[in-house]
């Protein structure tokens, strides 16, 4: 399998990482070993899990995988782990502060019983605590032999941007990943996000690369979804994403076009979505949740898949998102145009065209 660096690291990483977010609930402990063995056994090595997965018990299953099998197996393994969330009514089991992250690190090792974990990442923003309480926190633990790297997810560009420019001022150690939600039915990011993460050197480890399960082509336009899907869970929080991807029309016709290039290629809906945003800019390897061992083989046949410039092209341009003229359209984005005079074209403002419309004219 391709390997990559994680990002501004001496870590190699494959092309495709393991999600392990259903481990303990939708997969069985027995199901998320075979996974684990089959996914190590392909290849892979970034394996990502949280704190809040399963009220931890995701973090407890990986950590009896990592007993129960020989050290040549598990150090091949990159693991990474996140905090930030909690659980209960106490006002302060949650956030970024030092106090908190030091109680959900240390139960994190204890759950996996480790004594390091590769990347530790921040599972979102706290804008409630100083960004300096926090990476003077992370800073120590790197120190301690607690975490090797420092990763985020869920921020968005400019506190991005806050987090590094801080880190680098306070001379700390600095994130070398984002995890955000990505994928051909959730472009947003790349507005600020994606732009701020290369402009850092930052690599992205996408979440939800399949859309919730739209992108692997098992949904039809004005269906009605299995009840053993997640589009057909009875869980509020799947209906509402679920919801959310079935009203756009976009997101209907990028489907219809991954599914036909599926066919011209002989390759599944969910390979293609897959390869197309493992080779998107800036990505390191999107992670993919698979909930039988059936599944992760489908998938990790992504890794060996790579898309001609025709199929990306077409791909980019049905599922590009739309933003509107300012400031992420064309109107802002020839707001911010400069022209060298090193021989590309002159950015042309989109309004020198003028317009035909009736309620456009004098």
């Amino acid at each position: 399998m391709l390997h990559r660096k994680l990002g501004n690291t001496g870590i190699a990483v494959a092309k495709i990482a393991l999600g392990t977010m259903y481990f303990g609930s939708e997969t069985p402990e027995e199901g998320a070993f075979a996974i684990l063995d089959t996914f190590i056994e392909a290849g892979g090595n970034l394996i990502d899990t949280s704190d809040v997965y399963v009220g931890g018990l995701s973090e407890r299953i990986i950590g009896r995988w990592f007993a129960a099998r020989p050290r040549d197996v598990t150090e091949r393994v990159i693991l990474a782990s996140k905090g930030r969330f909690g659980s209960g009514q106490d006002v302060n089991a949650i956030g970024l502060s030092r106090r908190h992250l030091h109680r959900a690190l240390n139960a994190s090792l204890d759950r996996l019983g480790l004594e390091t974990i590769d990347l530790y990442q921040l599972h979102a923003s706290d804008m409630h605590t100083p960004v300096e309480e926090t990476l003077s926190f992370l800073d120590e633990a790197v120190r301690a032999g607690k975490i090797h790297y420092i990763g985020l997810s869920n921020f968005t560009g400019w506190q991005l941007q806050l987090i590094i420019s801080t880190a680098k001022a306070m001379g700390v150690q600095v994130p070398v990943t984002l995890q955000p939600q990505y994928s051909l039915l959730s472009r947003e990011i790349e507005w600020e996000i994606v732009p701020a993460a290369l402009h850092n050197g930052i690599g992205l480890l996408p979440w939800s690369p399949l859309a919730g399960g739209f992108l692997s082509g098992k949904y039809e336009r004005g269906g009605t979804a299995p009840a053993d899907s997640r589009a057909g869970s009875e869980k509020p929080l799947y209906q509402w994403i679920s919801e959310e991807y079935a009203e756009s029309e976009r997101n209907w016709a990028t489907i219809d076009a991954v599914v036909r290039i599926a066919k011209q290629i002989g390759a599944t809906p969910a390979q293609v979505a897959l390869s197309w945003i493992a080779d998107r800019p800036g990505v390191i390897a999107p992670i993919i949740g698979a909930r039988t061992v059936e599944h992760l083989r489908n998938n990790l046949g992504a890794a060996e898949l790579t898309l001609d410039n025709e199929a990306t092209t077409f791909l980019e341009t049905i599922s590009a998102p739309i933003s509107g003229g300012y400031p992420y359209g064309a109107f802002g984005a020839g707001q911010r145009a400069r022209w060298l005079q090193d021989g590309t074209p002159v950015p042309v403002q989109p309004y020198a065209r003028g317009s035909d419309h009736p309620t456009g004219r004098a």
